[in-house]
């Protein structure tokens, strides 16, 4: 977790560990409009911003919460 207080960017292998999603899936949810678009750092270049990969993440937490009730 970030803790300076400036963005962080993470690049495509640590989103796919922190969401658990591969990359053929990561990039068909971003496609579909149901995960964040990255941003560009380079011509050949993309990150995403820790902040909206976590937002999504709690996102997806409180739906099944929601969906299914709290864990046990």
């Amino acid at each position: 977790m970030n803790t300076t207080g400036h963005p962080l960017i993470l690049r495509r292998p640590q989103v796919q560990q922190r969401t658990g999603l591969s990359r053929s899936t990561l990039y068909q949810y971003i496609q579909d409009g149901h995960f964040p678009r990255p941003v560009s750092l380079g011509p050949r270049a993309v990150g995403w911003l820790e902040s909206d990969v976590n937002t999504w993440i709690e996102a997806r937490v409180q739906n099944t919460v929601r969906s299914h009730g709290p864990a046990a």
